[in-house]
């Protein structure tokens, strides 16, 4: 039947969504619809609104390259990211999880390093960090065999891709976890930073009058057969903005225990004290182990 008013416009596409074969797609599409004409006429959307609204999205996806991806900061700083993040882990977001964020920076091919190795490249001035790790399953049980990509931003708060001064691939690096489920590194104390504000996202925190700045944290995946890709960001808690990250994305769960040592290292003497110590067990949920796609080459 032609559409008379607009009181007749949702039932009309709720009864083509009806239509989709694939019961999920479905029922994603019919939930869509009904909660964006819903949103429509709760702020009474007008027309110039509409206009720019559109223009916003296309705007967005223009801004998309093999090294920034304005969707990811977009969805991390409305939530979103998190919110998908927290429903799908943790049984069903009952319980707390090593689960976090991919962001924006992950790249698939970072060079191996051995145990106990360095992930530095090129000259970083910093305070050292040595990572010790493990992971486990919900029981406790060590995983052996996982293969772990690590990365973070370097003391200027800038990844590598971001950062002409710095090696292709530093502060980047790909480990085995030993029997005991454990992996370890050398790297330097990653500090917060603000996230791209050129785009879409900037005027969206400037007109909200927010910060842009992310807490100084590691980024983990890792990758076995027979369990859940785990995804993971872990924040040092003396960074200023661990209680206003800019993407929602700090929980307890995921706040680390990172340790100031003012004595010498004791199996690296020649380095500079102070030097600072992470130990973090991440907790895989048994799954299907998929990589996601890298969102920059």
């Amino acid at each position: 039947m032609p559409v008379r008013t607009q009181e007749d416009v949702t039932p009309a596409v709720l009864a083509v969504m009806a239509r989709t074969r694939n019961p999920r797609l479905r029922e994603i599409l019919t939930s869509l619809v009904t909660h964006l004409h819903a949103f429509v006429r709760d702020v009474r959307l007008t027309e110039p609104e509409f206009r720019e609204a559109t223009a916003i999205l296309n705007e967005i996806g223009a801004l998309a390259s093999d090294t920034h991806n304005e969707f990811v900061l977009m969805s991390g700083s409305l939530g979103v990211s998190t919110l998908v993040c927290l429903l799908n882990n943790g049984d069903g977001g009952q319980t707390e999880t090593s689960q976090s964020l991919l962001g924006p920076f992950w790249r698939l091919n970072s060079p191996r390093v051995p145990n106990g190795g360095s992930i530095i490249r090129s000259d970083t001035p910093g305070t050292p960090l040595f990572v010790t790790a493990r992971v486990e399953d919900a029981q406790g049980r060590p995983i052996a065999g996982a293969e772990v990509d690590v990365w973070h931003a370097s003391p200027v708060g800038l990844y590598e891709n971001q950062d002409p001064e710095q090696a292709e691939m530093n502060l980047r690096g790909k480990f085995t976890t030993d029997v005991d489920g454990r992996f370890s590194f050398w790297s330097v104390r990653m500090v917060g930073y603000p996230i791209p504000t050129d785009g879409v996202v900037g005027r969206l925190l400037e007109a909200q009058d927010r910060h842009p700045y992310r807490p100084a944290h590691l980024h983990a995946l890792i990758f076995k057969p027979g369990y859940k890709t785990l995804i993971s960001q872990v924040f040092d808690p003396s960074c200023p903005w661990i209680d206003s990250d800019v993407q929602f994305g700090v929980t307890k769960a995921l706040t680390g225990d990172f340790v100031e040592h003012t004595e010498p290292h004791p199996d690296r003497p020649d380095l500079a004290s102070p030097w600072v110590q992470l130990d973090y067990t991440y907790v895989m949920e048994p799954g299907e182990a998929v990589l996601p796609r890298p969102p920059i080459s």
